[in-house]
């Protein structure tokens, strides 16, 4: 039953505050992000990789002999999550780690004939997890959509704890976003 406080003065029903919640894009980002990884794993899960090892493998595949920091800062990925990921792929035989040519304290990274093998059984699921991504939109939907996540990634990528380091720009390129770093701290809760 509706309490008088719960009207608005004109008397009219107050709407869904689960509607208002809904509607935030951090909910929307948050829930499109499950969306996307339970596309991926629908497609991918018998082979058992996660999309964060699938990103990994396919950097390692264009960029082999990177270290555990580069793989980190190229992926938007905090370092012991990296660790942690890379020690599961090497475990399964799909990563291996050399010394460094140039730093002995650090590990260059390289797929193994395994993980070469892993990432082309993965190649048709990725695109049948794209194509279904993008299917929600009409054809010229998806190219705007793609260009306003990108613009939205980009805006704010120093805003968080692991920047992506393709999108980090000269101090005098970066748009001044007020409190866009600390945003996080300031409003922890859902949908934000």
């Amino acid at each position: 039953m509706m309490r008088q406080r719960d009207k608005p003065e004109d008397g009219r029903k107050s709407a869904d505050p689960l509607l208002a919640l809904y509607g935030r894009p951090g909910f929307m980002i948050r829930r499109a992000h499950q969306i996307a990884v339970s596309l991926f794993l629908e497609e991918t899960g018998a082979l058992r990789i996660t999309t964060t090892q699938f990103g990994i493998l396919h950097l390692l595949k264009h960029r082999p002999g990177l270290d555990q920091i580069s793989v980190a800062k190229l992926l938007g990925l905090d370092r012991s999550t990296t660790g942690m990921v890379l020690t599961k792929l090497e475990g399964a035989g799909l990563v291996g780690r050399s010394v460094g040519v140039d730093d002995r304290r650090k590990r260059s990274l390289v797929l193994t004939l395994a993980g070469e093998k892993m990432l082309e059984r993965l190649k048709e699921p990725a695109r049948r997890v794209q194509a279904r991504q993008l299917s929600a939109f009409e054809p010229h939907e998806r190219k705007l959509f793609l260009e306003l996540l990108g613009k939205f990634t980009r805006a704010f990528n120093e805003s968080t704890r692991a920047p992506l380091e393709a999108h980090r720009a000269k101090k005098s390129e970066t748009p001044s976003f007020r409190g866009a770093r600390n945003a996080r701290t300031r409003n922890p809760g859902p949908g934000t």
